[in-house]
């Protein structure tokens, strides 16, 4: 039940789940940047009425979430590497033998590798050997990109690196909790303007989509995790850039995924919202795909008011 922002893996049997070798996590995951936010009431859903009726963003109601820690930013390609060198992880791109890409982003030397477009969103291909480390295909590398978010990671990817890390995938609520910033119902984490003043407040797609596009030297992709403003909670790309993976069940079979991607644009894909959502099957992989953790927090201790010390 993939949609045409995210395409799904084909139902041809699902893969035993890979032995992971048991590692620690490094010192360096201990002292990862997480906004420690301290949960309440907060109205959830699409305000605007923008949202696509099979999404079901609304109605906006009340959902209270309690105190919680979230990455600043989605884990980056450096992030995976640790993880993969502890534990020899293998994800499913890698296991199943292929994942998708968007077609002006594939090597030229993956060209031969490519085995089908996907129905209905030709711009998507299927291409033998994408993977984390070779994300447009086979002759591509990850080259400076180690601060930039790690894709081709499914749902049990994510949840096998959070498991390493002592971490988890957050709720639904709490990814939108903590992508409003603390603005109450705005269209964006940083208000209703898409670009406030003539600014560009995230990585979606500029030009005409899915053939031109309008950066410099008709550029696409991520960029760096961190690469614009944080919110009001120091979270940085909560709209665009890629979509991130949540702990909830969509529908059967099904995951929901948050906050948008490069490949975002209001002709038709306005999923950018922060309000918005969409889905894939667990196993499922794409070019634009990667998460960001959480973790509980504990809530402050009752204070003790009219007690006499001795």
């Amino acid at each position: 039940m993939s949609t045409c922002c995210t395409p799904g893996r084909p139902c041809t049997g699902v893969l035993p789940l890979p032995s992971v070798r048991r590692a620690g996590p490094p010192s360096a995951l201990a002292r990862r940047a997480m906004a420690e936010l301290p949960g309440g009431v907060f109205r959830m859903g699409d305000a605007f009425g923008e949202g696509y009726p099979a999404d079901r963003e609304g109605p906006v109601r009340e959902v209270t979430v309690a105190p919680f820690a979230i990455d600043i930013a989605a884990v980056s390609n450096a992030d995976w590497a640790l993880f993969a060198d502890a534990t020899g992880y293998r994800t499913d791109a890698e296991r199943y033998g292929s994942s998708y890409v968007f077609h002006l982003l594939l090597a030229p030397a993956a060209a031969r590798h490519v085995i089908g477009r996907v129905p209905g969103a030709p711009w998507w291909l299927g291409v033998e050997g994408a993977c984390w480390n070779a994300p447009e295909g086979p002759g591509s590398g990850l080259g400076d990109r180690a601060d930039h978010p790690v894709v081709h990671i499914s749902h049990d990817d994510a949840r096998a690196y959070t498991d390493w890390a002592g971490l988890r995938l957050p709720t639904e609520a709490e990814w939108e909790y903590a992508a409003r910033g603390g603005l109450d119902g705005a269209r964006y984490p940083w208000g209703d303007e898409l670009t406030p003043g003539g600014s560009e407040m995230c990585n979606i797609w500029r030009g005409t989509f899915p053939h031109r596009s309008d950066r410099p030297g008709g550029r696409t992709g991520t960029v760096p995790v961190t690469a614009y403003a944080p919110n009001g909670y120091g979270l940085h790309n909560t709209s665009g850039n890629v979509w991130e993976w949540c702990a909830d069940a969509f529908g059967p079979g099904e995951r929901v995924i948050r906050g948008g991607s490069y490949l975002c644009h209001a002709s038709y894909c306005n999923r950018y919202r922060v309000a918005a959502r969409s889905h894939n099957s667990p196993d499922s992989s794409t070019g634009h795909g990667g998460f960001r953790c959480a973790r509980d927090l504990t809530p402050p201790a009752p204070t003790h008011h009219g007690a006499t010390r001795r």
